[in-house]
This record gives structure tokens, sequence and C-alpha cells, in this order.
């Protein structure tokens, strides 16, 4: 839906270059933020180069929300994109440090966004809330426990608010991507390594990386689509693995 002002976090990381672009092509007015943009001159020239994209130096979730409802009056959508390294460490060597990171990356901050968030969508009468998570939660990961653990708890907190805020027509959903063609997860270093993909790619049933526009056109279904009766689910986003 043309006009729509969507939120779109951590844009430079993971989901974030698919969002943004899908969603631009669409109509959507995009609110970004990331990290990198406390750097002035770091977000002026990201700016620059996705004309017609507000790129906001906030960082504290309600700052965020609050620089797009100062510049558009509204958040109709949501992209609680929280990329964070996927944990690997048997149990026995695992750091909790590590654990309580991952959680306050993938869970703490994107209820933080939605708490943020939710007030302006019950005033305007409603809104969508999307969390991009993984899909390692829903088959489980072996040494990747810390990992898949923030994930599932993050499909949990979907699934919680989605119940809580149908009442105000606002819709909560989750994306779960694996197996996705980006350098967060899978940098050049591991795609150009032919051995290393051959035995990855048996993983997964339609056997290749999924493309980035692939994981944009769902995300941009989420929040521009037509069809509102969609909430409380976890999409995986995984070629058949999941």
């Amino acid at each position: 839906m043309s006009g729509r002002v969507v939120l779109v976090t951590n844009v430079l990381h993971y989901a974030g270059p698919a969002s943004v672009t899908k969603l631009v092509t669409d109509g959507a007015r995009v609110v970004a933020q990331d990290a990198s943009f406390v750097d002035a001159k770091a977000c002026a020239a990201w700016a620059t180069a996705h004309p017609g994209v507000l790129a906001t130096p906030a960082q504290a979730p309600a700052d965020v929300v609050a620089a797009a409802l100062a510049a558009y009056g509204r958040v109709d959508a949501l992209v609680s994109n929280d990329e964070f390294p996927a944990l690997r460490a048997p149990v026995e060597q695992a750091r909790l440090d590590d654990l309580r990171n991952g959680l306050e990356a993938m869970v703490v901050r994107p209820f933080a966004y939605a708490q943020a968030a939710v007030g302006p969508m019950k005033k305007q009468g409603g809104g969508r809330l999307l969390l991009i998570t993984s899909a390692a939660p829903l088959r489980g990961l072996a040494n990747y426990s810390m990992y898949a653990t923030a994930r599932g708890a993050a499909n949990a907190l979907m699934l919680s608010l989605a119940k809580e805020l149908a009442p105000h027509q606002i819709t909560v959903n989750a994306v779960a991507p694996n197996y996705m063609n980006n350098p967060t997860y899978f940098p050049p270093s591991l795609t150009s390594n032919a051995e290393a993909m051959a035995k990855m790619l048996k993983n997964i049933p339609l056997g290749r990386l999924g493309r980035p526009e692939e994981l944009g056109a769902l995300i941009a279904f989420f929040c521009l689509g037509e069809c509102e009766f969609v909430t409380g689910h976890v999409i995986p986003i995984a070629g058949g693995w999941a």
C-alpha cells in the first residue's frame, strides 16, 4: 500500500538492505535506523545513496520511533531487523555473557521497539509489527543453543504480542530466515568456497541459497500487503529446511 510509513532497524545488516529496496520500490515512506548512523557523515552518505529514505541518527528505540513520528506523524509498520552473530559453541564451552548479549540484541531490543511503537499504533487505529528472527529454533541446531534460544524467545514474544494487540488491529508476525544469501551470515569467504557450499546446499531441499529480493518480497507483504488477517505466525523462509 503506497504511502505507508515503515520503520526498519539495522538497515545495513541482515534483512535491512533487501527490506529497504523492496519497500521503497513499492511506495513506502521508509525510516531507517542503524548503529553506524551515530556518525553524521555515515548517516548522510547512506541517505544520499538512498533518496527518499529518512535515515535517523537516533539509537534508543523510543527515540527512533519518535523520529518517525516527527517526520510523518505515524508509524504503520515496524520491521525489527535484529541481526546478531550466530553464536557457535558446545554447551560446556559457551560463555554466559555471549548468551546475555544475544538475548539483549534479539529479545530485549525488539521488545523495546514494540513497546515504543504500540502506543502510536493504537492511537492511529492499527499497525503492523514484524520481527526478523530465524528458522534455527524451529528445528534446533547443535552447538548453536545460545543463538537458537534467543531467536526462539523472539518467536515466542511475537506470538504473545499478537494475541495481546489483535483487539487494537495491530498484527504481529515473524519472518524466520535461514540459508539466505547475505553477508551477515554467509560471508564471501564462505560462498566462494565450492566445497563448503556443496556440503551446505545438501541441507536445503531447494538446493540453493535464498535471494535477498525474495526475503524483501516477504517482508513487504507483511508491511504493505492488503491482507490484514494474518497475525501470530512465524513464517520460515529457508528453502524447505524448516
